[in-house]
């Protein structure tokens, strides 16, 4: 196929090592859905403070639309608009995927069983203002209103006040359209992968100095899957003698407190995992330095897809094989505050590493229905493990439930700082007791 050569020997002769401002950008992006119509779809997810847009390019067999029982996951880079190694090597993923597409098995089989989900730039204002490009700081950290995105979304510990700002409102309008599984934020200025929670509190550990999740098992996993890919993040010896990160891997937390961050925002009320990878040392290092980061990121960005498909996946339905969406279906030990919940489909997915666990499918008003499972690492299978749950006494479509935007781990806390004093009761009594 001579013409099927000649457009990939275009696409892959069009895309350089350099950084490409946003009309460039948008001519890529185009070219590659133009070259490859059935395995990508491009749209806008919304626009910018300025107006440009918000490109995602969708890749896999049905890149259009959700498909019950694939898995949705997402990669999105320059939220903060003058860390831009990630916003390049992202375009070169696309490459690399859409010319490797029946050529390699490993990514065939990939984007046959996942819908992967691009986005090269979050903050495009900020990486247009970056006109000097620096290794640490300058004003295109922010969006075109001066606000910080990765600060700009409601915060799962505490009320954030930031007024917030149209590219985080489009991120998280998209996050509730889709069912995202996993997902990574691609940042620079370290060398580590940092995953929830960012913010913490006493009902999190945050004493300790470490703020955990229910997941926690599971994000180390995923955190360690990027750093040991990876040519040298695994090393853990950051960006100057100070800081160090053993296997590469950080708690968000205990590294340096955030509100209002992505990731947190992703896993609580997005019922999708994401980390944090940051890519360089230098924020925005000189373009000839790109082709060596997109080599030491290329094995860590497949592997890290993979991960979607770690756990268990199935549909909840009626008597009538009809799906009930809003069917809470969490494994038991391990509680979301803002519990997860199947789809319009009637899915759920779980991302959990092997070992044996019990199911907990609830219809509210219904009785729970439990499954005990042995889950195997099917990631090298492209499909966790499947299990479905019928209520034969349910006939009806579960109704509309969301969880409020409010800081839901402050209950937590007060719950748990209520139980303080009575232990401190406890503890002078026996004090006496003994004297």
């Amino acid at each position: 196929d001579v013409v099927g050569i000649l457009c990939l020997l275009s696409v892959a002769a069009a895309l350089d090592f350099k950084y490409h401002h946003a009309e460039e950008l948008e001519a890529y992006l185009k070219r590659v859905h133009a070259t490859y119509p059935s395995l990508t779809h491009l749209h806008s997810i919304g626009r910018s403070v300025e107006g440009r847009d918000l490109w995602v390019l969708v890749l896999g067999r049905f890149p259009t639309q959700h498909k019950i029982g694939i898995p949705e996951f997402k990669y999105v880079a320059n939220m903060h608009g003058d860390e831009t190694v990630g916003r390049e090597i992202l375009l070169h993923l696309i490459d690399f995927l859409v010319t490797s597409y029946r050529r390699d098995p490993v990514i065939t089989r990939l984007l046959n069983n996942t819908r992967i989900h691009i986005m090269p730039t979050m903050n495009p204002d900020g990486f247009e203002a970056t006109k000097v490009p620096d290794c640490y700081y300058t004003r295109g950290r922010y969006n075109k209103n001066g606000e910080d995105l990765n600060r700009n979304f409601p915060d799962a510990f505490e009320h954030n006040n930031a007024s917030i700002q149209p590219e985080t409102q489009a991120v998280m309008n998209w996050i509730k359209n889709e069912t995202f599984v996993l997902s990574a934020n691609l940042h620079g200025g370290a060398l580590v992968a940092s995953y929830t929670f960012d913010n913490g509190n006493s009902a999190t550990g945050s004493l300790e100095g470490y703020s955990r999740s229910p997941d926690d098992d599971v994000f180390i996993h995923l955190a360690k899957t990027y750093s040991f890919n990876h040519a040298s993040m695994y090393k853990g010896t950051g960006c100057d003698n100070r800081q160090t990160f053993p296997g590469g891997i950080t708690n968000g937390y205990s590294w340096y407190q955030l509100e209002g961050g992505m990731q947190d925002y992703n896993y609580v009320w997005g019922q999708c995992f994401e980390i944090t990878l940051e890519l360089s040392c230098c924020k925005y290092p000189p373009a000839d330095q790109l082709e060596k980061f997109w080599r030491d990121n290329k094995a860590a960005l497949i592997e890290y897809i993979k991960q979607v498909h770690l756990g268990i996946k199935g549909q909840v339905t009626d008597k009538n094989g009809n799906p009930i969406p809003n069917a809470i279906v969490e494994a038991q030990g391990r509680p979301h505050v803002c519990p997860y919940r199947t789809n319009e489909q009637g899915e759920y997915f779980l991302l959990l590493l092997p070992g044996t666990y019990v199911i907990n499918a609830t219809v509210p008003g219904f009785k729970s229905m439990l499954k005990t499972v042995e889950i195997h690492n099917n990631t090298g299978n492209f499909s966790a493990l499947k299990h479905d749950f019928t209520f034969p006494e349910v006939s009806i479509r579960s109704s509309a439930a969301s969880c409020s935007k409010t800081p839901l781990y402050q209950e937590l806390q007060w719950a748990s700082a209520a139980v303080k004093p009575t232990l401190h009761v406890i503890l002078v009594l026996m004090t006496i007791l003994l004297v």
